[in-house]
């Protein structure tokens, strides 16, 4: 069983960690801002182990180099079947928390979209229409690299969440490299939120857009999220995404 010790001599499961997490707290700050802090989720002896997989390419089905797309500087690599213990552990348990939030969404925007309890579930919809290539990702940055802001879609059908994990230490390991994300306003400037993460820590932010209540009814806010330029050292960190890729 996956487990990662959280700073006691206990060694909590992944599945305890997760159950206990501040569930009510990452709801609110999705619903107000679009990204939600879950705390410390890996140990600094499991995010080493995810950093030293970058270097070995038989866990991954495809490696992006971001200069060569236009999508920023550094890069990153796509796992392949059978993902890693921690995150093959951490998918359907994050998911299973996520689904209600995102029918919540979902419903209060008018899409009919609705989403199963269980992962395996979802992630059947997804093959049914063509989605088949896993899309849990390790990135590698390096001083001067930076990611664009973007959104991870990767087919018609998406999960409205995804996770990131920041692997590395920041003022020890690497400086600048500040998660972002960015909300674009109907009518107004965009409004940037940077997303302050130690090693091991996760934010679970909105891939395409979330509710916001107007004074005629609700509407959608688009959000991109991105990295700021890493100005010296090595930044790793691993992506959560929940649908499955063309």
């Amino acid at each position: 069983m996956a487990t990662t010790a959280i700073g006691s001599a206990r060694v909590q499961t992944i599945e305890e960690r997760v159950a206990a997490l501040d569930w009510q707290g990452i709801e609110s700050e999705l619903d107000e801002y679009g990204v939600g802090l879950t705390g410390p989720m890996l140990d600094a002896g499991a995010c080493a182990a995810l950093r030293a997989l970058y270097a070995e390419p038989q866990h991954f089905r495809s490696r992006i180099v971001m200069a060569r797309h236009g999508f920023g500087r550094g890069e990153y690599q796509y796992f392949a079947h059978p993902l890693p213990e921690a995150i093959a552990a951490l998918r359907p348990l994050i998911y299973t928390r996520l689904a209600p939030i995102a029918n919540r969404w979902n419903a209060s925007l008018g899409i009919d979209q609705r989403y199963p309890d269980a992962l395996d579930d979802f992630l059947a919809l997804c093959h049914a229409r063509g989605q088949e290539r896993p899309t849990p990702l390790l990135l590698k940055y390096g001083a001067g690299d930076y990611n664009c802001l973007h959104q991870d879609l990767y087919g018609d059908l998406f999960f409205p969440f995804q996770m990131v994990i920041l692997l590395s230490e920041p003022g020890r390991d690497f400086t600048g490299g500040e998660f972002t994300v960015v909300e674009q306003r109907p009518r107004m400037q965009s409004r940037p939120e940077v997303v302050p993460l130690r090693q091991g820590e996760a934010a679970i932010f909105a891939v395409q857009h979330r509710p916001v209540q107007g004074t005629r009814g609700t509407y959608r806010v688009n959000l991109r999220h991105g990295v700021s330029r890493v100005r010296s050292g090595e930044r790793y960190t691993t992506g959560l995404i929940f649908h499955d890729a063309r």
